[in-house]
């Protein structure tokens, strides 16, 4: 089992140990990855990257952490492949933004 995949498991077993897949609908793990995303740049806001994370570092580990946490999930339910998704996604954008030769 990969790294990735045990993580998925880890959280699988957290929520369902809880009764809380019920409320993970696709919909509502993005709208949630939105929060926390959102939640993570007000650590951010109206300071500098340095100072956020002189004063932020452990808040903001935390909210990293919720937007993958909720990522892997919304993955999970949705059957997708991550290292899959990845790879073609940086595939794609290497078509898109190719290495200049200047």
């Amino acid at each position: 089992m990969s790294d990735i995949q045990s993580l998925i498991k880890q959280i699988n077993e957290f929520r369902d140990e809880r009764n809380w897949r019920q409320y993970h609908n696709p919909k509502d793990l993005a709208i949630s990855i939105s929060i926390e995303a959102a939640e993570l740049l007000e650590d951010f806001q109206w300071i500098n990257s340095e100072k956020a994370l002189k004063e932020n570092k452990e808040n903001i580990r935390e909210e990293i952490a919720d937007v993958l946490i909720y990522s892997l999930m919304l993955c999970s339910d949705l059957g997708l492949d991550i290292k899959e998704i990845v790879e073609e996604k940086i595939m794609k954008n290497g078509r898109k933004y190719p290495v200049s030769n200047k």
